[in-house]
């Protein structure tokens, strides 16, 4: 305890140290006890700044924010567009292209982004996507609207029809504006008197129902031409004209025997036109002479007795036959292989040489017309010498000439010269 007393004595008197503990050794672990003691105080000390550092760059760094924010506050009160290159013209601009009505009945440009089997679905640039469904992809019937040309990328204009209540998108149609567009062109037609086809699709108690124009028409029995059935025309184009077109009672109605009527001013009796066979029939063959219908009457099939057609002629066969007469007023044309016959029978026995040499033979039978209508000329004068017409040195009129008869003429009144 004494030894202890006095050292204690010694370093609170000044740190002196006694012989005894002032050794090498125990000097060298007083002198790295004290290193050790300063480099503790001066990391303390450094950690210190660089707290302090911090703090004041975090502080300078919220200052100048604050001073931002208080600047901007400052212009949005006294000069809100300053600096600004969107305008607030380019504000308004923006709005008009991407504003849209969506009323019924408007018209709205799109483009078209996907298809699938129910139709399309067309961005118009509102606030969801439109939709064109498949029955208002076309005014005609197609099974997929990629038939009616709708693909991704078409941009067209619609037409605005309706609005799903489950998600407020729009339906589009494009058949309500080509529904348009065919009234139009069906009036125009009609005031240029034009002749059209138009596919039989249906029939009542009145008459035929066909489509032109996509539009479905009627035409009444009186106004057919062709002999046929209601069944039997059913799928079959028809030659029509307009008679009537108004689009606010949606009533079209249309004359085959009208289109006929004129369509067969064209048709010189005694020429020679190509047909094909359109139906049978016990008393002769129907025969489509560039969509007219004509009767082929077993009787002017051939010179030799005809016992049955079918033996013949078949439906779809093509052939050529020569006008016999035609009635305008109820659109009926007389046709005939009896006269193109080179000799009588050949129609039976060899129809490829009759069709071979049937303009031959046509140009052969109404030279025998002429010199036919030259002679009952000749004997009328025979009753009417003051005419002054006379006869030439082969016994024909001087005046007559080789062309058709008259269109009133009716062939198949003439009788057949010997062969």
């Amino acid at each position: 305890m004494t030894s202890s007393t006095s050292l204690s004595h010694q370093i609170s008197s000044g740190l002196k140290y006694p012989s005894s503990i002032c050794t090498s050794t125990n000097l060298l672990l007083l002198k790295s006890s004290s290193t050790s003691l300063n480099k503790k105080k001066k990391t303390s000390i450094i950690k210190g700044m660089a707290v302090a550092l911090v703090s004041n760059a975090q502080t300078r760094e919220r200052m100048k924010l604050k001073e931002m924010f208080q600047q901007a506050y400052q212009r949005c009160l006294t000069s809100p567009y300053e600096g600004l290159s969107f305008t607030l013209d380019d504000f308004h601009a923006a709005i008009q292209k991407y504003d849209y009505n969506s009323d019924i009945g408007t018209k709205v440009k799109g483009t078209v982004f996907n298809v699938d089997a129910n139709g399309a679905y067309v961005d118009i640039t509102a606030k969801s996507t439109a939709f064109l469904p498949l029955r208002e992809a076309s005014i005609h019937d197609i099974k997929h609207v990629e038939e009616a040309g709708i693909v991704p990328g078409l941009r067209e204009e619609f037409v605005i029809i309706g609005e799903n209540e489950y998600d407020d998108s729009l339906i589009l149609s494009l058949r309500q504006i080509q529904y348009d567009l065919a009234w139009q062109r069906c009036r125009q037609l009609q005031a240029e008197d034009v002749m059209l086809t138009g596919k039989v699709v249906g029939a009542n108690k009145g008459g035929l129902v066909a489509i032109v124009e996509g539009i479905r028409g009627f035409v009444p029995f009186s106004q057919l031409s062709s002999q046929l059935s209601a069944e039997e025309l059913l799928d079959k184009d028809l030659p029509l004209k307009f008679m009537e077109v108004d689009e606010e009672q949606s009533k079209l109605v249309m004359s085959n025997r009208k289109a006929m009527a004129d369509s067969q001013v064209q048709l010189g009796i005694g020429s020679v036109v190509t047909g094909t066979v359109q139906s049978l029939k016990p008393y002769g063959a129907f025969i489509d002479i560039g969509g007219v219908n004509g009767l082929l009457h077993v009787s002017q099939i051939s010179h030799d007795r005809v016992s049955d057609i079918a033996t013949i002629l078949q439906p779809g066969d093509t052939l050529k036959v020569m006008i016999l007469s035609h009635d305008r007023e109820r659109g009926r044309v007389s046709l005939s292989t009896k006269k193109l016959e080179p000799t009588p029978g050949d129609m039976i026995r060899n129809p490829k040489l009759v069709f071979e040499k049937a303009e031959e033979m046509a140009q052969t039978f109404r030279q025998r017309i002429a010199e036919a209508e030259a002679m009952a000329r000749a004997d009328m004068l025979k009753f009417q010498p003051e005419s002054g017409v006379t006869l030439n040195s082969d016994g024909m009129l001087a005046a007559v000439t080789e062309d058709l008869p008259a269109k009133s003429s009716d062939l198949d009144d003439i009788p057949n010269f010997p062969w």
